[in-house]
């Protein structure tokens, strides 16, 4: 399998080695990169017959004979461990060798999604014409998952295969609005967007009206280059519902980010360098990862504070997937099943420090890192899960729309 090369690549290495987390890279690609891919990507989602019949492309599983899988997923998604062998160093993933040893199975784990449109861009041309991708199991984020299994291009999964996932995915994960039943689709992590703010600069602040309006923290404001988390958050603030809302309802919300920008509330639109600045001070509350201020509070940032804003939060996943013609789809699936187990879910949790998909992997956390079993950002209680919400799944005219009058009113 080949690896995508080029200034955006080179760019992700650049921005690892400077601690930059992996999903803040990919929830941070928002804007930049539609830019960048609009002429190509984005015209490319809406061509005519890139959408499979139901039942058009036939795939033929090897499982039975062929013992081997290709995944490909994000960087810095997977438990890693430097270790010396024959007199090298080397850097092995603790739980995939177990699946390897266990199943008899062999990975080959490829860290070539860099970017949804991006990775978009690198299969549709095989998913359009029902040719293989070389891949077995992709993890795309929620809205290229819901884009990816309307267009039929991903296979649908047999749950007699996935006892593990059936008894454990989190509830709260198990109904999306893009597959109510989760027949094509497991998480594989989650996270959740909401406010961060310096203690030491300013007091706390409870909601999202409270971050876009209090005079204090005018000028000092950072919001989401990326459309669903931040449109998600002014849609409840005009009062709509993130998972069914109208095209006037999003223009009503458009209007309220306007008057925002006018305001001078707001710093800046950003990805993830919105968490360098939190502790610089050069902002001091902002829209935030969850995922990228736990690590701020692990690199000894005891100021930085995470807040379920009143209004709710936003909930997402990365999803594997079993693309069309993929010839593993039963090892794809014993993978996702292992990872379902609560001891193995709770081992890479400890090391990705997102939000576990898995019911179990909390307990099971006490033998391997008990620091990290009441942490809220990794294992969100009843009371924090019920007050999250999803964008619903947009399709590519109306995402494009939406796109533009979300990037006039950046500029407002």
């Amino acid at each position: 399998m080949s690896h995508r090369r080029g200034p955006q690549s080179e760019l992700i290495r650049q921005m690892i080695g400077q601690g930059v987390s992996r999903r803040g890279f990919l929830r941070g690609a928002s804007l930049a990169s539609l830019a960048v891919a609009a002429p190509t990507l984005l015209s490319a989602c809406g061509t005519e017959g890139a959408q499979q019949a139901a039942g058009e492309c036939e795939s033929t599983d090897k499982s039975d004979t062929e013992k081997t899988l290709n995944f490909s997923n994000w960087p810095l998604y997977i438990d890693e461990k430097k270790v010396k062998r024959n007199g090298k160093k080397e850097t092995i993933y603790p739980t995939l060798e177990k699946f390897q040893q266990q199943t008899g199975i062999e990975v080959e784990y490829v860290t070539d999604l860099n970017d949804n449109s991006e990775f978009f861009g690198i299969v549709r041309n095989q998913l359009a014409a029902c040719e293989p991708t070389g891949r077995d199991l992709f993890a795309p984020t929620d809205w290229m998952a819901a884009r990816m299994i309307s267009l039929n291009w991903i296979q649908k999964l047999d749950k007699n295969n996935l006892p593990n996932v059936e008894a454990n995915l989190a509830d709260n994960l198990r109904s999306p609005s893009w597959d109510p039943n989760r027949d094509y689709s497991v998480p594989w992590q989650s996270g959740v967007t909401g406010i961060a703010y310096n203690a030491d600069l300013t007091g706390e602040v409870g909601s999202f009206e409270e971050l876009v309006t209090r005079a204090d923290l005018r000028g000092k404001v950072s919001l989401l280059s990326e459309l669903p988390d931040t449109m998600l958050f002014f849609l409840l603030m005009t009062g709509a519902d993130p998972a069914d809302f109208s095209d006037d309802e999003f223009g009503v919300a458009i209007e309220k980010l306007e008057e925002v920008v006018r305001s001078g509330q707001i710093r800046a639109f950003t990805g993830n360098e919105y968490a360098q600045d939190l502790v610089k001070g050069n902002i001091v509350a902002c829209e935030a990862w969850s995922g990228d201020i736990i690590q701020l509070q692990f690199g000894g940032n005891d100021n930085i504070k995470f807040v379920a804003p009143e209004e709710g939060l936003s909930l997402w996943s990365d999803n594997m997937l079993v693309p069309n013609r993929a010839e593993h789809k039963a090892n794809a699936e014993a993978w996702m099943d292992f990872y379902y187990q609560p001891e193995i879910a709770a081992e890479l949790a400890a090391w990705v420090n997102y939000i576990c998909p898995v019911k179990g992997a909390q307990e099971a956390m006490e033998k391997i890192d008990p620091s990290l079993v009441d942490n809220p950002l990794i294992f969100p209680d009843e009371e924090m899960l019920a007050n999250t919400y999803d964008m619903k799944a947009l399709d590519t005219e109306t995402e494009q729309r939406y796109q533009r009058q979300f990037a006039a009113a950046m500029e407002a």
